[in-house]
């Protein structure tokens, strides 16, 4: 009798926890909830076509929003990443640019005599092409004026004879040279205050590198 009364006291204790055990084992699905293009409010278990590129709000089974999904912001947040790291790379890259050049400038020169040598000779050498494309330009002008006596002849002759072909084509070709010629010699005269800046950097970050004053 006393069995009977123990096992019947087991299978109600089994009941008891049956309850308790049960909502344990079920699975509740998340609800999301958004508001569409069109001013509504959507829910759904999964997300819903109409909040796709929405912000969306996930709940729990008590209502209660457990996590905000933004994709602009999420999207945004990427491209920032993207920027940052893009920028950090340039960053990089011209990091390792200036080392590369400042070992360099150490390889090229042993003091600072060395580039006030340097910018001496390219100072020099720009001069020489100065007087070059102005003696060129000389010529030209010259031959131009040649040229113009010629034209004057056919000008004047009565019954206006027909310009030769080849005078033509010279004249042509001696405006063209020289043309290309005063540009290149506006170029080089200018070329002048670039050489001096680019060895006015050299100097000073030479001095900045070997802990010398620049003078």
């Amino acid at each position: 009798m006393l069995k009977t009364k123990t096992s019947k006291g087991f299978a109600a204790a089994a009941l008891l926890l049956v309850p308790l055990v049960a909502p344990a084992q079920q699975v509740t699905q998340p609800t999301y909830r958004c508001t569409g293009n069109d001013g509504k409010k959507y829910y759904g278990s999964t997300i819903p076509m109409q909040c796709v590129g929405r912000p969306i709000e996930q709940m729990n089974k008590h209502g209660l929003v457990v996590r905000r999904i933004d994709p602009e912001g999420e999207e945004k947040e990427r491209a920032e990443k993207v920027a940052a790291q893009a920028k950090a790379k340039e960053q990089e890259a011209a990091t390792r640019e200036q080392s590369r050049r400042n070992r360099a400038l150490l390889a090229t020169y042993t003091s600072e005599r060395d580039i006030d040598d340097a910018r001496a000779r390219a100072l020099k050498d720009n001069q020489e092409t100065v007087r070059d494309v102005e003696n060129k330009i000389e010529a030209l002008k010259k031959r131009r004026a040649g040229y113009d006596k010629e034209l004057e002849f056919y000008q004047d002759k009565k019954g206006g004879a027909q310009l030769p072909a080849k005078l033509a084509e010279d004249i042509k070709n001696t405006e063209i040279d020289l043309r290309a010629q005063e540009e290149l010699l506006a170029v080089k005269r200018k070329e002048v205050d670039v050489i001096n800046a680019r060895y006015d950097d050299d100097k000073k970050r030479y001095g900045e590198l070997t802990g010398r004053a620049v003078r």
